[in-house]
């Protein structure tokens, strides 16, 4: 049974929406059978049954989500095994509903087996201690593979699978995840992004897929079908995150407020994680930023109007870390933290992740209803919704893993595909003479740069620790100067550096020198940068380096396309992103000629520094036209191959379309080279008159083929009319998006068509 059954489409509307009503007046049946225990009940009947047998104490518990730190060892932050005194806390006395590990939070022995004894014993405690014997759901940020546990496959971060274009890859890299997490005893995991990545100074750059609406939206929807496939035969909920426009802050800096028109954010911001909730997802995250000076956590028109009433999102809606207590302290929207909380849940929020002060937030949530400031409706219809969570991730009925199985599960699973979503994000930017891939003729390679020999920065953050892998860890992975020894051809010599100087003195006698240049590894907004740019350390070394007249070769590994100064004008350049544990063979495949390059930048590079937001959707001008600001070095879409192709010969299959219609593009693509090679085809469409304005182009649909040398092939890419909605009106207009009727140019390459909405 594949998990998409359990999702909102299929399962939850309208029956559950119909039953959670009824809750509202059910009495006791007659005879009081539990029903709720029963696994042949529906879903809608089982929550029912228990909501009504619930105190108002344990529906507030409910609302809770609590850092499993909280009840390890002395009880605040300190990790290590679990203490029992705070368990009884937290979730016999605080009921609480749900438990999570945030970057770091591990047992105290960090293995596959460990976190799975964990969650059994917290989860073993919470029923055994609940009058009603109800479970906790168990969350973490597996955001690329289950990176929280020492010893699992750690993929590429979602910038580097954008880079793949590849819907398919990135679903399989999602469900190897679902194993992993799954084993550990874990049931709900807080990905994928669907942030849209337009301002390259924020932290959580990398985190994105996409700065185009349709391909982020794409692939998150695509990470949302792979996580909650149960594949496994278990089941994980997906989490859409962070809703909505955090990545967009107006000063670059994680976590402060956005100014974005309500055009811009209906037409650009919203559609990714629309794309994603469609796609069935379980849950959503709420932004923890503000937006037009509203917090997204107290935003009714955010969580209600536009997610529950427009998109019919019948799923849970979680907070992100402490953000209902920040409507307090930091927002000041609210004069206490029980106003904070009833302004939360009113809004839309259902469970509040409270890891710093679960009492504070306990006794403030009792306090609400008590107040009558959040309603016994509004209360039942948060509760009814975390319960039924909890019944289709079956955890009433099978609430445990088998530890011994955790292991295998997870250690190292699936590195065939991990090396292969490596080798595809990895885009070729510049390539002068032919320098790559290396031939027979390079016996002496040197490996210089601080990213060379360096797993913790080549991997990212959220990875073992919430920033990045803590000193003293070792995770398995292939690095840069390992994967290019370890694979080298016969005959050919890799030699690692020590620092600049030596580097340059062994490039004396080298015939190409490879430079891992980038960024280090964090998260948020220890990793904010306000000027993205490559250090100046790394520029010089590089200067250095082609001064020496020998062939130089740079890879970027790094969290955010970069203004490289004269690292881009060597012989080769690599945007290798964050490719994860195997990013070192990856590199060493294509350098060496193995695998050909088929990456395609998800976003544009920038030629200098001060032009943020970079995006290549710009709207026409009056300082010299259409688009004019957009000067990267490398445009959206951007990336060479070893190969040869051709794109064109665009036709429609109904060259009119009503909005509701779908728009079937065929594309004549050729393999002109002499190499097999996989080929991204983006479909574009513009408007030569449109008011409101619109950009001269933007990706409508896409797709990655793989083509023989010499092969030509016609190619169809289908998508939704209702990808070219917008909102009409004048400059205030909050009216919903729709489709204008006129003349559209579809186009693929240089070619190009009219298609007629009426």
């Amino acid at each position: 049974m594949r998990f998409d059954s359990l999702t909102r489409r299929r399962l939850a509307a309208p029956a559950l929406a119909a039953a959670l009503i009824l809750t509202l007046s059910a009495a006791p049946a007659a005879a009081d059978t539990e029903r709720y225990l029963d696994p042949r009940a529906s879903v809608p009947v089982r929550v029912s049954d228990l909501l009504r047998r619930m105190t108002v104490e344990e529906k507030v518990g409910q609302l809770q989500q609590i850092a499993v730190n909280r009840m390890q060892g002395d009880c605040t932050w300190s990790g290590g095994a679990l203490n029992e005194t705070c368990m009884r806390e937290v979730l016999a006395d605080q009921h609480a509903g749900s438990v999570l590990s945030g970057g770091g939070a591990a047992p105290a022995v960090n293995t596959p087996r460990a976190w799975a004894e964990m969650v059994n014993t917290l989860q073993r405690y919470a029923i055994e201690h609940s009058r009603l014997r109800i479970p906790i759901v168990y969350g973490v940020d597996a955001v690329h593979g289950h990176n929280n546990v020492l010893g699992a496959s750690v993929f590429p971060h979602q910038l580097g699978l954008g880079a793949t274009w590849n819907t398919g890859l990135t679903q399989k890299t999602s469900e190897s995840t679902q194993r992993a997490v799954a084993a550990t005893g874990t049931t709900w995991n807080f990905a994928p992004v669907a942030d849209v990545a337009r301002d390259q100074r924020w932290g959580r750059y990398y985190e994105t897929f996409a700065e185009d609406p349709v391909l982020a939206g794409t692939l998150a929807a695509s990470a949302v079908t792979g996580l909650q496939n149960r594949v496994s035969g278990r089941p994980v909920a997906a989490t859409v995150k962070h809703f909505a426009g955090y990545s967009e802050p107006f000063n670059g800096h994680d976590r402060a407020p956005g100014d974005l028109s309500p055009r811009y954010l209906q037409d650009t911001i919203l559609p990714p994680y629309k794309a994603a909730v469609d796609a069935g997802a379980l849950t959503v995250m709420v932004n923890s930023g503000a937006i037009n000076g509203i917090p997204a956590t107290g935003s009714r028109w955010l969580l209600t109007d536009v997610l529950r009433d427009r998109w019919d999102f019948q799923g849970v809606v979680v907070s992100d870390w402490n953000d209902v207590r920040l409507l307090h302290t930091a927002y000041h929207i609210t004069d206490s933290y029980t106003g904070a909380v009833a302004a939360a849940i009113n809004a839309g929020v259902d469970m509040a992740m409270v890891p710093p002060d679960d009492r504070g937030f306990h006794r403030a949530a009792l306090d609400a209803v008590g107040q009558n400031l959040i309603s016994k409706r509004r209360l039942d219809q948060a509760v009814s919704r975390i319960l039924a969570l909890k019944f289709q991730l079956g955890l009433f009925d099978n609430p445990y893993v088998d530890p011994a199985r955790a292991d295998a599960a997870v250690f190292q699973a699936d590195r065939p595909l991990n090396r292969q979503a490596a080798t595809e994000s990895l885009v070729l930017l510049r390539n002068q003479n032919a320098a790559l891939p290396f031939g027979a003729g390079t016996k002496k390679i040197v490996v210089a740069g601080p990213l060379a020999d360096n797993l913790t920065d080549q991997v990212g953050g959220w990875t073992i620790g919430w920033q990045r892998v803590p000193d003293g860890v070792t995770i398995p992975g292939t690095t840069i100067l390992a994967g290019l020894r370890d694979t080298a051809p016969a005959g050919t010599t890799v030699v690692g550096t020590s620092g600049p100087d030596d580097a340059v003195a062994q490039a004396a006698s080298a015939d190409a020198v490879v430079v891992a240049v980038g960024t280090r590894a964090a998260a948020e907004g220890e990793a904010d940068m306000p000027v993205p740019q490559l250090a100046a350390d790394q520029q010089d070394l590089v200067a250095r380096l082609k001064a020496t007249g020998k062939k130089v070769v740079v890879v970027v590994v790094s969290d955010r396309p970069l203004a490289l100064g004269p690292a881009d004008e060597t012989d080769g350049l690599l945007a290798a992103w964050l490719p994860g544990s195997e990013g070192g063979n990856a590199i060493a495949d294509v350098l060496y000629g193995r695998a050909n390059p088929s990456g395609r930048l998800p976003v544009s590079w920038p030629s200098g520094t001060g032009n943020q937001p970079l995006y290549y959707q710009q709207l026409p001008g009056t300082n010299g036209g259409a688009g004019s600001a957009y000067t990267p070095a490398y445009p959206f879409g951007a990336g060479l191959s070893y190969t040869s192709f051709t794109i064109g010969g665009v036709s429609l299959a109904s060259g009119t379309v009503r909005p509701r219609d779908t728009v079937t593009v065929a594309v004549t693509v050729s393999n002109t080279g002499g190499r097999a090679g996989d080929l991204v085809v983006p479909v574009y469409v513009g408007q030569a008159v449109a008011n409101p304005l619109a950009p001269p182009k933007r990706l409508a649909g896409f797709a990655k083929v793989a083509l023989a040398a010499g092969q030509t092939r016609t190619v169809t890419v289908s998508f939704p009319a209702s990808r070219l909605a917008v909102t009409p009106g004048d400059i205030l207009s909050t009216e919903e998006p729709r489709v204008a009727p006129g003349a559209y140019v579809v186009s693929a390459g240089e070619s190009a068509a009219t298609l007629t909405v009426r």
